[in-house]
């Protein structure tokens, strides 16, 4: 199983049991956060490992064509010498040291390839962590949104029982009724206290005071304090009496 197929599985384990625990989602998503950096470090040290290996079989692939090219020129000296039993063995093993330089550069190529994919899906974790740290903010913010409408929605949902509103209506009404009867008792203390005559007088005297005022007005307003200012007549010669005759004429000669 490869490294990140392990920390895929590791991640979901750790998100499936954290929903489970119906965990704060902000300190499951630190949490998370937490193991994948974790796991990228862990991650690093295998990928390490990897392009270590794929150096050492370059250097072996290099060191098996330097010992094959060696042997190579060994037996161009011993054919130049006229040994050609010692060049015969010398082909030997120039052919063993080509054949393990073909090998080995094969499973180099090969791990080549597969470290420079770790490498890139290690550039790519790294780039999803980042990515999921700028988003965490963003998340946690989302999530405290949505506790605070559903608070809300709670105390609305509370707000409509009536219950709460009724017994203030009634506590309200109950305040304002011992208002009254309180008014009402002053009212009945006050007419039945002290001397009713002095009060009968009081009564009188109050009234008097309004009728000077009230002639005082008039007097003002040039009018006789004892009748009403009638309206003035119409001007001209003639009153219609109704019956169409001249009045003021018919005044003059009588």
């Amino acid at each position: 199983m490869g490294i990140f197929q392990k920390l895929s599985l590791l991640l979901r384990s750790n998100i499936n049991d954290a929903i489970a625990r119906a965990e704060n989602p902000e300190k499951v998503l630190n949490q998370l956060i937490a193991d994948m950096r974790e796991q990228l470090s862990k991650a690093k040290q295998e990928v390490a490992v990897a392009i270590a290996d794929e150096q050492k079989l370059r250097v072996q692939v290099e060191e098996e064509a330097r010992q094959a090219n060696e042997w190579e020129k060994r037996a161009m000296l011993a054919v130049k010498e006229g040994r050609d039993d010692l060049a015969k063995q010398a082909l030997m093993r120039q052919q063993e040291h080509g054949e393990r330089a073909q090998s080995l550069e094969d499973t180099w190529r090969r791990q080549a390839q597969e470290t420079e994919k770790v490498k890139a899906s290690l550039r790519e974790l790294n780039d999803k962590i980042e990515e999921a740290k700028r988003k965490k903010n963003l998340l946690v913010a989302k999530q405290k949104r949505a506790q605070a409408q559903r608070r809300i929605h709670e105390t609305m949902s509370g707000l409509s029982d009536r219950s709460a509103f009724d017994a203030f209506e009634r506590v309200a009404e109950k305040i304002e009724d011992s208002e009254r009867k309180a008014l009402a008792a002053s009212q009945v203390t006050e007419s039945l206290s002290g001397d009713t005559l002095e009060t009968q007088f009081q009564q009188l005297e109050t009234g008097d005071d309004m009728d000077r005022r009230l002639a005082a007005l008039k007097e003002q307003m040039g009018l006789p304090s004892g009748e009403p200012r009638k309206p003035a007549l119409p001007s001209g010669n003639a009153v219609d009496d109704g019956e169409g005759e001249d009045v003021q004429e018919g005044r003059l000669e009588e």
